[in-house]
């Protein structure tokens, strides 16, 4: 049995006093979360902060992305180590935001990955379709051209430590949302793309639903088969909601 993952992702988003008010109350009401592992992927300004704040406590943290690079010139990047620093134990890659404002390719997501995972982060791997995508059909030849890259690249066995967000991009802050079942589809997909390779993978490897999930959303969509949990936006930034998306699980 998989056990459950929920991520918040804060994007560009915090405080050092919001943060503050945030994560106490996760800590306090942590002992209602029976069934899911919890991190948090703040702003890597952050990062120290919530390392203080969140030490000796069941919730983890990660970046939000990081570098291909080991270091070097290249000004605004942060390297695998440096997440390292503030024993991060995640990292995202490939995020939709990173792949359609900042031009990221497979290419160099896969190259995120596999340094991230040298590094000995988790790398949790976003894939997913735009609108234009999904209405000409195309949604499983996207999302298996952006998992192949990393395959490709990787091997299968990559995946056995790693994670696997299904983003469709067409269902975030658009007003639009993707039904339970629709969002098993492609999750169930994804599972047995990567069981035609290895079926204990398969098995094995988390796969979050990262469509905006809300509150009152949470419960049914982690009730799928193939759904292990989500990786959560804006409902991350309000310990109430985040909570009970955490109780789902």
């Amino acid at each position: 049995m998989r056990q459950s993952l929920v991520v918040g992702n804060w994007k560009m988003n915090g405080s050092i006093q919001s943060n503050q008010s945030l994560l106490e109350a996760l800590k306090a009401g942590m002992s209602t979360v029976k069934n899911s592992e919890v991190a948090v992927c703040p702003p890597f300004i952050y990062l120290q902060q919530v390392s203080e704040i969140l030490k000796d406590t069941a919730i983890g943290w990660g970046g939000q992305t990081l570098s291909e690079q080991d270091s070097g010139a290249f000004t605004g990047e942060v390297s695998a180590n440096m997440l390292l620093d503030f024993h991060s134990k995640y990292v995202i890659v490939g995020h939709s935001e990173r792949r359609s404002l900042y031009a990221e390719s497979d290419q160099l997501v896969a190259e995120k990955f596999a340094k991230a995972q040298a590094a000995g982060l988790i790398p949790i791997l976003c894939v997913g379709e735009l609108l234009e995508q999904r209405e000409a059909g195309e949604t499983e030849n996207v999302v298996k051209r952006q998992l192949d890259a990393v395959v490709n690249s990787q091997g299968i066995a990559a995946l056995s430590n790693s994670v696997i967000a299904y983003e469709p991009v067409w269902a975030i802050g658009t007003g639009k949302t993707a039904s339970p079942a629709q969002a098993q589809d492609v999750h169930a997909f994804i599972r047995q793309q990567i069981a035609a390779q290895d079926v204990n993978v398969a098995e094995k490897v988390q796969i979050l639903y990262g469509g905006s999930v809300k509150a009152n959303n949470a419960a049914e969509l982690f009730a799928m088969q193939d759904i292990d949990g989500g990786l959560i936006g804006g409902a991350s930034l309000q310990a109430e909601d985040f909570l009970t998306i955490c109780q789902a699980g």
